[in-house]
This record gives structure tokens, sequence and C-alpha cells, in this order.
């Protein structure tokens, strides 16, 4: 793209708010910010995949800027971000020990995590950016999605016994229950649905190559919105027809029926911020932009500081007195995720302000 997209930081800065709101709630919070049970989408998630969809996106104009040519020194950058992500990834989960007084507790640090996810799935991306012929692109998604659903189908893939489920007996083999997230049937970043992420986010690096094809920006949203709506209507029927929308799966549905809604929302962002305001910042898309501008250190700080709160009972405190004054528990939960969401906005406007962009 000769000009870059406005609405493509905006859009990750609502991702990256959306990110910190959902995960900073209380149980007794709107439904629709609480991550389905098992199967089932909710708005709350949408906010992942939305950002593996961008990060997909970002890795396409990043390398694109090279020729997609495997260089020693592209190579170090890509393996690089790698190790780092994944490093802070494992930092924060070590920092919830330690805060919990137990920082040599290494036989119960969780391996997985979000920044985890994002680390493998940008790795395999970018070397398939860097190895393989793009035109392959399509054949290598349908291909993963093709392959991760026969697993899922063959071995009780949507299975809520951890003993049953392929991806929970595959991490227990491999990592042992003690390393796994405990709070739901099986790790919902486990190693196998890595399968399905990564043909999500190859999904956004297709669609940002399909779009750079055009540079009439009108034609981009058309394009988007004709790939989101093909994508949403194939993961709702595949839903229908057995293999339903999970994302502690990470089904081959959730990834259509996600990229679908991601790829839509983006073409209205695109008309509204780049071709109806003609590029102009106005202030709603300021507040995004101050998320999406530091994307990865705003939620670093947000999980560090959740955990901190946690562990001295400011959270609780905080909720206890939101909750006397607030009489709906769920309007209690949201005011608070709110004020959350904005302590770490604040932090994040002091950069953006000096213009300090933390990138690694």
């Amino acid at each position: 793209m000769k000009k870059r997209l406005l609405s493509l930081d905006v859009l990750r800065g609502i991702t990256v708010a959306g990110m910190i709101l959902v995960n900073n709630g209380f149980e007794e919070g709107f439904a629709a910010l609480q991550h389905s049970a098992w199967n089932g989408l909710t708005p709350c998630d949408l906010v992942f995949p939305s950002f593996l969809f961008i990060v997909g996106f970002s890795t396409w104009l990043s390398l694109s800027k090279v020729q997609f040519q495997p260089t020693p020194a592209v190579l170090r950058k890509v393996v690089r971000r790698t190790v780092l992500i994944f490093a802070i990834g494992l930092f924060i989960n070590w920092f919830a020990l330690a805060m919990d007084g137990r920082p040599t507790d290494f036989a119960h640090l969780r391996y997985w995590a979000v920044l985890q996810r994002i680390a493998v799935c940008y790795l395999l991306t970018s070397l398939f950016a860097l190895y393989v012929d793009h035109r392959h692109t399509l054949k290598v998604i349908v291909g993963l999605l093709v392959a991760y659903a026969v697993v899922l189908l063959a071995f009780d893939g949507y299975s809520t016994d951890a003993t049953r489920n392929i991806a929970g007996r595959i991490d227990l083999w491999l990592f042992g229950a003690d390393h796994l997230y405990r709070h739901s049937p099986i790790d919902p970043e486990g190693l196998l649905g890595t399968m399905g992420a990564t043909a999500h986010m190859l999904t956004g690096f297709l669609c940002m190559s399909f779009i750079s094809q055009t540079d009439d920006i009108r034609r981009k949203v058309y394009r988007l919105l004709m790939a989101g709506g093909f994508m949403m209507l194939l993961g709702f029927l595949l839903h229908h027809c057995g293999m339903p929308v999970n994302k502690t799966v990470w089904s081959p549905s959730f990834v259509m029926a996600t990229c679908g809604i991601c790829s839509t929302g983006l073409a209205l962002l695109i008309y509204l911020i780049d071709i109806r305001g003609e590029g102009r910042k106005t202030w709603w898309m300021t507040v995004f932009l101050i998320f999406g501008v530091n994307p990865l250190f705003l939620y670093v700080f947000s999980e560090c500081l959740a955990v901190v709160g946690w562990s001295t009972g400011i959270n609780e405190g905080l909720y206890a007195a939101m909750r006397a004054a607030i009489a709906v528990p769920s309007l209690a939960s949201l005011y608070y995720a709110l004020t959350f969401v904005t302590i770490v906005g604040l932090v994040g406007w002091l950069l953006y302000w000096r213009k300090i962009y933390i990138k690694i």
C-alpha cells in the first residue's frame, strides 16, 4: 500500500482496548463481556482473533518492505521478535507466581498464553511469507483447516474431557497438567490449536495481499466486504454442520466466522475513516490510536498491573467500592473494567503525547 490506512491503527487500538476490557471484569459482568463456556460466540470471543488477524495484516506490510526476501537481517529480526514476544508471555506467567509468593515454583509455570500463541503464529506466518510462493496462500490455509478439522472430528476434539480431547491429551502428554491453564476443559492457547490460529493469521495475511492488488481505496473496501461475507457464511455453515464455533479449540468454523467479522469490520472502518473522513483524526480515533501505536507495551502493562492488583487485594477493594455504589452487579463489573482500561489508557496517552513508540 502506498498510503498507510489510519483505520488499521484504529482497529488495532480497538482490539487492544477490548482485550484489556474483557480481561479485567468480574464474573458478575455482562454475558457479552465473558467468553463462551464452550461452543458459541460472544463479542468477548472476537477480541483475540481480531488481533491475530491484524498481526497477519501487519506481517504482510512489514515484509513487503523488504520484498519478502529472507536475508540474514530479516530472519534475525523475525527470530528476535518471536523470542522476545514468547519470553514476555512467559514473564507475565512467572510474574503472577512471583506476586503469589512463589517466584521459584517453576513446576507450576504455565508455558502457554496469548503472547506465546502470537509469537508462534507470527514465526510460522513470517517463514511462510519469506519462503513460499504467495500464490499458494489460500491452498495452505485450506489445507491447515481441513487437516485440523479431520483431527478434531476423528479424535474427540470437541470433548470437554481433557483426557479424551486430542488437544488436551497432547498438552497433558507434552507439558503436564501443572503447566497448563486450569480454568477451562483444555488450555485455550495449547499446542494443537496453533494449527487453527496459524491459519487465522495467514488469513489476515491473505486479505492484506488481496487488497494490496488495487490502489483504489473503494475497491479495497469491496474486496474486504466480499471476503468477510464469504468467510462469515462459511464459518456459520460449518457451525451447523457438525463443527461448532469454539474459541477454546480455535475450531475451523471459529477461524472463518471471526476472520469474516474482522474483515467486515475493517472494511467499515476504512470507509468511515479513510474514505468518508478522508483520513482526518477525530477525538474518538485518537482514543484508540493511543492503544494502537503501543499495543504490546500496553497489553503487557495491563497484565502486570492486574497481577499486582489481585495479589495486593486492590482489585477486590476497588470492585467492592463500586459494588457498594452501583446496585446492578453487571454494571459495577463494567465500570470497574472501564476504570482499568482508563488507567492503562492514561499511560498510553503519555507515551502518545511524547511520541514514544515502544517496538520490538
